[in-house]
């Protein structure tokens, strides 16, 4: 998981976390066995790469614990990998997170998981992002709500008010008469869609004082 703020999935963001891995091991380069070791058959499975259990009237085949599935061990394995090739090791995966993602998002880092046994592709890195609560701004898909004050001259006689936004503060007309409680919209001050050029609206509720 991943917390990132409000404003950096407004504008999109590149991240680094530092996780605990299986890479290649460096001492026998992810073949699981150093050079000149050949590879033998499985004694476990004799090469079919799975092994059979009863239990009572059922036979289960699951793959060989010793060979995991290959068939084939290394006749000296690695002593660092036990010949499984890779070790475990702290790594630091960066990340692109889009302008306008979601909370709760998934993004997936191609290539940045667990190395594959004995020099396999590594895998995939999946990582859920997680949005921090905004002091002022709550949001539902693209659009942002908040509540402002408003002087109760200001809500008698109208005016001109400035309203937060992710990016600074805009201008809004207070017409005269304004009720306590009355929601105005401003056009483009919320959050960007996502893998979209459109944008959402602000919603401003005003309190009179």
């Amino acid at each position: 998981d991943m917390q990132i703020s409000l404003e950096e999935a407004a504008t999109g963001c590149e991240k680094e976390i530092e996780i605990r891995k299986l890479e290649i091991c460096e001492d026998c380069r992810g073949s699981g066995a150093p050079a000149g070791s050949k590879e033998i058959v499985c004694p476990m499975c004799h090469g079919r790469g799975q092994v059979v259990t009863s239990g009572g009237f059922f036979q289960v085949a699951q793959t060989c614990p010793t060979c995991q599935g290959t068939g084939n061990i290394m006749e000296k394995p690695c002593r660092s990998c036990m010949a499984e090739g890779r070790t475990e090791k702290t790594s630091r995966v960066k990340l692109k997170i889009p302008a306008g993602i979601e909370d709760g998002s998934r993004l997936r880092s191609t290539g940045g998981g667990e190395a594959g046994i004995r020099g396999g592709p590594a895998g995939d890195l999946y990582v859920v992002i997680h949005i921090h609560e905004h002091r002022m701004f709550q949001r539902e898909g693209p659009e942002l709500y908040c509540e402002v004050p408003l002087a109760f001259t200001a809500a008698v006689l109208g005016g001109e008010i400035r309203v937060p936004t992710l990016n600074g503060t805009v201008a809004l007309k207070i017409p005269a008469g304004t009720q306590n409680g009355t929601v105005f919209r401003v056009r483009h001050q919320g959050m960007p869609k996502l893998h979209g050029a459109s944008q959402g609206d602000l919603h401003v509720k005003v309190q009179v004082e």
